[in-house]
Order: C-alpha cells, then sequence, then structure tokens
C-alpha cells in the first residue's frame, strides 16, 4: 500500500479487523456517523499503521517488529446494523465519502464474482494472451458465448448444466459436419438425418 501511494495509484482494500493503527484525525463529524440503509460508519479516519517487519533472533526464529508507516492512509469502518458484521476498509482516497469507498469496493467485488463465473462455469481457466487487447478478446468472447448458452438454456427451458451439456454436443456435431463438407466428403455419410 505504502508503494501504490508513493506511485499515486488510487485503492481500496479491505483489512482484517482491529489492525493497530495511530488515528491522526477523524472524519466523523460531532453529530453521529454517517448512515445510510442498513449501514452504520462506526470510523472514518486518517491514521498510520503499524506492520510487522520480520526479524530473525540468533537463534534463528522469525518474529515480528512493530514499525508505524509514515504514510497516512484512510481508514473507514463500517458495520451492518441488522447482521452486526463490520467491514474495515483502508484506502488512500481522501476525497470520496465513507459510502462511495464502501460502494466501490462493493462494485470491486462484483468483478471478483464475474470472474469466478467465468473461470467456474464457463471453464475460462487461463489467459491465452496477457496483453491487454488479448485479454479483452478473451474476456468479450467468454461472455458472448455465456449468452448465447443463456439464451439456448431458456430457447430449449434446459436447466443450466443440460444446456451447458447439450450445447457443447450440438456445436462439436455441427463442428465436425463442416469440417467434413470443406474436406469435400458428405456429412450424410457420418450423420444420420
Amino acid at each position: 500500500m505504502k508503494e501504490f501511494e508513493e506511485k499515486s495509484v488510487k485503492f481500496i482494500v479491505r483489512s482484517k479487523e482491529n489492525r493497530k493503527f495511530e488515528e491522526v484525525e477523524s472524519y466523523l463529524t460531532s453529530q453521529g456517523s454517517e448512515r445510510w440503509d442498513d449501514w452504520r460508519v462506526l470510523k472514518d479516519s486518517k491514521v498510520k499503521l503499524y506492520t510487522g517487519i520480520p526479524v530473525q533472533n540468533k537463534r534463528g526464529n522469525v518474529h515480528h517488529r512493530e514499525e508505524k508507516v509514515e504514510t497516512d492512509f484512510r481508514l473507514v469502518v463500517i458495520r451492518n446494523e441488522k447482521t452486526k458484521k463490520e467491514f474495515w476498509f483502508l484506502t488512500n482516497e481522501f476525497e470520496l465519502t465513507s459510502k462511495e469507498i464502501a460502494d466501490y469496493y462493493r462494485k470491486r467485488w462484483d468483478i471478483e464474482v464475474f470472474f469466478r463465473f467465468l473461470k467456474q462455469e464457463l471453464n475460462l481457466s487461463h489467459l491465452v494472451s496477457l496483453n491487454k487487447n488479448g485479454i479483452e478478446v478473451m474476456v468479450y468472447m467468454t461472455m458472448i458465448a455465456s449468452m448465447l448458452l443463456l439464451i439456448y438454456k431458456k430457447a430449449n427451458a434446459l436447466g443450466y448444466k443440460t444446456a451447458k451439456r447439450r450445447i457443447a454436443m450440438e456445436l462439436r456435431d455441427m463442428i465436425t459436419e463442416i469440417l467434413i463438407i470443406f474436406a469435400g466428403g458428405d456429412p450424410g455419410k457420418v450423420f444420420k438425418t
């Protein structure tokens, strides 16, 4: 995070709860904390964080020495009033409201869920290209395939896994038929229609 700050890269990350910090300035007003829906802001402060520097002692054991980082970060702690679950966010963005920080993190999480869907359901297990254009093409092609699969599922009133299996079989047969035609053969001899 310190390197991001030095390179002027903006970030919002989720922190472990009860992380050690030193509060420099609080952004909460004296009127009370900010609220929206079921969420309440417990803390919104400029902080200096402590980090554990690994140190090896004479016996060869590694322990961590606490050291305060001089870079200022912003700590936003929110709690869901229904579930009583707390979320701690660290950022180097001081211009946004605490609600905007929570919303941006949630949108980031939606992207993670989307990529999980691509990897688990559509078998996008690795990227063929590592440049930006290649990655975009793969993601767009996978999204197009997923939309076609959803259309096929709805048109044939099938479940997701059955539609995925059937469309794969039908595409394989159709591609085989096209290859036979290009090779000058008769697909009718291979596929009985």
